[in-house]
């Protein structure tokens, strides 16, 4: 159980860029091409090629290469597996992590 705070809090800390959750709804839609993208945004294609490291690192992203260009897509596996586990801990069910434990502050 750890190792999913582990691994959807990098998620989360890739998706507190205001940028990436730009890229994130506009891959939404389909594939895009890296220069698509940078029609978008009013930075720089190395900013940009930043940015998707950072998103496919954290597994939210996929790329292709064709030629010289670079295809992004969203992970929609891996998103809805981010979306399961927020709602799972925002939650209260029967796995909840605080059922079973005593609470001195109640006796």
């Amino acid at each position: 159980m750890e190792k999913k705070y582990d691994i959807n809090s990098k998620i989360f800390k890739a998706l507190s860029d205001p940028n990436r959750l730009r890229i994130i709804d506009m891959l939404s839609c389909g594939e895009m091409c890296a220069c698509d993208l940078l029609n978008y945004f009013d930075f720089t294609q190395p900013t940009l090629s930043h940015h998707m490291k950072v998103l496919i690192d954290c597994g939210l992203v996929k790329c292709r290469k064709e030629g010289t260009w670079n295809y992004y897509t969203l992970d929609n596996a891996n998103a809805n597996r981010l979306v399961l586990f927020l709602m799972s801990i925002i939650t209260d069910t029967e796995e909840c992590i605080c059922k079973g434990k005593d609470c001195g502050c109640k006796e």
